[in-house]
């Protein structure tokens, strides 16, 4: 046997499996199923066209509002100037509350009754039921992006009526607000005058106290005389302030006068008479002591001179004691005004807090009087008010277009409603189309096999709608007949694709090929027998020596396909009763091509297949250029795997469009726990459509219908 050559790749990383599909790919999948499509659209829209014009045409009609913010809504008072002010703050609310107000039971009620029409209640209400609110089906209240605008539209079958029911709408809704307002004017007034007596009784007894308070107080206000007591111990107390100081002063002096010294006295503000004085007395000192040094007591000048300094010390001292009694005298009596002073003052003190008490409550009793003043008039002044802008009616909200009856029906519109059928079922079409391809984990695509198994496809062989009903290869008579020559088109292009799969298989290893193969598949009516024989048929045609092997000895099926006898084969080497040379058949016509049947089928010879087998490819290598051995399905049957191992390559045949990914996948991986050299994946009865790849298809039986001669036998 020759040295195995690995076509199997590991797998890649989980990124590679989940690479993304080319944009081409979604293209192709749209064109596959564009027929399916185009009709599934175009019933759509055929559909949608027939019950569009079959429904009963509806017209609408249009009326309009103008709401003017600006608009006051009283022509006296308050009312007269606040709707500037509360119409830049609150628009949006206001005109939702206007829409709602439109569409309530008070609003719609008198115009279903105007006009006897059906209208929608709640699902909850009887259907005698009057008391329910009222909604009118059809319609619409909107408003304009960026407008002051309101538009009431409604539809009818009859374009008329929908035009009258606009306008009886909008002239309900400003009917009804004049009478919410004036009704809420009626209430405020009744509410106003109610109030009023009362109001009034309080008024008139309110002034009748500020009145005899005044009296009791014998002023005609107390604020102004508690701002004289005020002024008044202001005075009185800068004085007493002043009392103090002089007294603090004339004790001090009298304190310095019974001290007696003559620095004390000379401080006072007598001290001048005290100072004149001791200075003449020291003079006449200073004299007599000359004056007694020279002369003796009798001497006329001395006498003098003692009798005058007497005389000063007499006056001295008189002067003394006179101030001093002077400076007591004073001192005595600053301290009789410091407190005759702070006697008054506490007197003005008391007096004025008592004004001040009964100025406070006169203060209170004048607030009240007046409050009650004011809110009496503030109440009649808006009686009075409420009563001339109740009969005036606004006009904030007025019909600034007229609804007219329409001339087209606006329901159904059939081109939009093709329209939109074409759209939603295109886009319907292909999100199933997307979805069937995603939930289709059949093997379809060579490029998602290789993607997604890590495994080569070999080749792709078309389906042939020819041998339905019966073997390929066998006759009608069930005689054996040339496999591709006598059906022509789809089977040259299935000849084509065979020796396509021959090549793949032989040519990567034009050194080193292969001696023996292995054609097996994951379940049972894949094609793989019939693979295996044309796969014989092309090689034994190139003059080389093929060797056909029907391994399957559960279900043989090698001998019907090239017309040969089964009544000795495989088994019957398995169970030694004779050697496979001998057993050895050459279909006509294929001088280069042997086959082993499997013989009379039998389940106990299956389980020596495999090592029976192994000596028929070690002889079989020197006489034929390849060995080709056609294995029951791997899932389930053990000879497959011991065949696998004993193979130089093997090849597993799927059928496209119905051979389970996760089949193929669990086979592969079993090969490849065995080590067994997976060559690649065939795919069997590939159609057109199940790939952009097998676009050529359809090209083969043209091009062999004018320039392919079919194959003699």
């Amino acid at each position: 046997m020759v040295e195995r050559i690995s076509y199997y790749q590991a797998p890649q990383q989980e990124s590679d499996e989940a690479a993304s599909l080319p944009l081409a790919h979604y293209f192709w999948m749209l064109s596959r199923h564009k027929w399916r499509l185009l009709l599934f659209v175009a019933t759509a829209v055929a559909v949608t066209i027939f019950v569009s014009m079959r429904l009963t045409p509806y017209y609408e009609s249009t009326a309009t509002l103008d709401v003017d913010r600006l608009a006051p809504s009283g022509i006296i008072g308050q009312d007269a100037t606040n709707a500037r002010a509360s119409s830049m703050s609150d628009s949006e609310t206001f005109l939702a509350t206007q829409i709602r107000l439109i569409q309530s039971d008070s609003v719609l009620r008198p115009v279903v009754q105007k006009f006897k029409l059906q209208a929608a209640r709640p699902k909850n209400a009887p259907a005698s039921s009057d008391e329910a609110p009222v909604t009118l089906p059809y319609l619409t209240i909107a408003r304009p992006a960026k407008t002051y605008l309101l538009t009431i539209a409604f539809r009818s079958p009859n374009p008329v009526l929908a035009a009258e029911v606009s306008n009886a709408i909008a002239n309900s809704y400003i009917d009804h607000s004049y009478r919410t307002r004036l009704n809420s004017s009626e209430k405020q007034a009744r509410f106003i005058a109610s109030q009023l007596e009362e109001l009034k009784a309080k008024m008139e007894r309110s002034s009748a106290a500020l009145i005899q308070f005044e009296k009791d107080l014998n002023v005609i206000s107390p604020e102004e005389r508690t701002n004289i007591q005020s002024a008044r111990l202001l005075q009185l107390n800068t004085e007493w302030t002043r009392a103090q100081a002089d007294r603090v002063a004339r004790e001090a002096a009298a304190k310095s006068a019974r001290t007696g010294t003559l620095e004390a006295l000379e401080s006072l503000p007598q001290g001048d008479q005290i100072r004149r004085l001791s200075d003449r007395m020291a003079e006449e000192a200073e004299r007599f002591a000359v004056i007694k040094t020279q002369y003796g007591p009798n001497w006329p000048d001395y006498k003098r001179a003692a009798a005058k300094l007497s005389e000063l010390q007499r006056e001295f001292g008189g002067l003394k004691a006179s101030i001093a009694k002077r400076v007591d005298a004073e001192y005595r009596e600053a301290v009789d005004r410091e407190k005759g002073l702070q006697e008054a003052v506490n007197e003005t003190k008391a007096d004025l807090d008592k004004l001040n008490e009964k100025a406070v409550l006169y203060r209170s009793l004048k607030r009240d009087a007046d409050a009650d003043k004011t809110l009496y008039n503030d109440l009649d002044r808006k009686i009075k008010e409420a009563g001339i802008n109740a009969g005036f009616q606004n006009s904030a909200i007025r019909l600034a277009d007229l609804a007219r009856p329409a001339r087209s029906p606006i329901f159904p519109n059939v081109r939009t409603n093709a329209i939109l059928a074409f759209a939603i079922s295109l886009g319907l079409g292909i999100i199933v189309i997307f979805l069937i391809e995603n939930l289709d984990h059949t093997l379809r695509d060579p490029d998602q096999i290789q993607r997604q198994l890590q495994t080569e496809v070999l080749g792709a062989l078309p389906v042939v709608k020819a041998w339905r009903g019966h073997l390929p290869g066998v006759g009608e008579d069930g005689k054996r007949r040339n496999f591709f020559g006598s059906v022509r088109g789809q089977a040259n292009t299935y000849e084509e694709a065979v020796r396509t799969l021959r090549d793949s298989i032989l040519l990567p290893s034009a050194h080193n090929r292969p001696k023996s193969l292995l054609i097996t598949s994951a379940t049972p009516r894949e094609g793989k027998t019939t693979t295996a024989v044309h796969l014989a048929v092309v090689h034994s045609q190139q003059r080389r020596k093929t060797l056909l092997i029907d391994s399957d000895l559960r279900r043989p099926g090698v001998y019907h396909h090239v017309g040969l006898a089964n009544d000795k084969g495989m088994s019957n080497v398995v169970n030694g009763d004779a050697n496979w040379r001998e057993l050895l058949q050459v279909p006509d016509g294929l001088p280069y091509l042997h086959v082993l049947p499997a013989g009379p089928p039998s389940r106990r010879a299956a389980d020596g297949v495999g090592e029976t087998l192994s000596r028929i490819l070690k002889e079989a290598e020197e006489d034929f250029d390849i060995v080709i051995c056609d294995a029951p399905p791997l899932l389930g049957f053990a000879e497959s795997l011991q065949i696998a191992a004993l193979v130089d390559g093997v090849v597993v045949v799927a059928l496209a469009g119905q051979t389970e990914k996760t089949a193929v996948a669990s086979v592969i991986a079993n090969l490849k726990r065995l080590k067994a050299n997976v060559i690649g994946l065939a795919l069997n009865e590939v159609r057109s459509d199940m790939s952009e790849r097998y676009y050529y298809y359809g090209y083969y039986g043209k091009y062999y219908s004018r320039y392919y001669k079919p194959l003699s036998s």
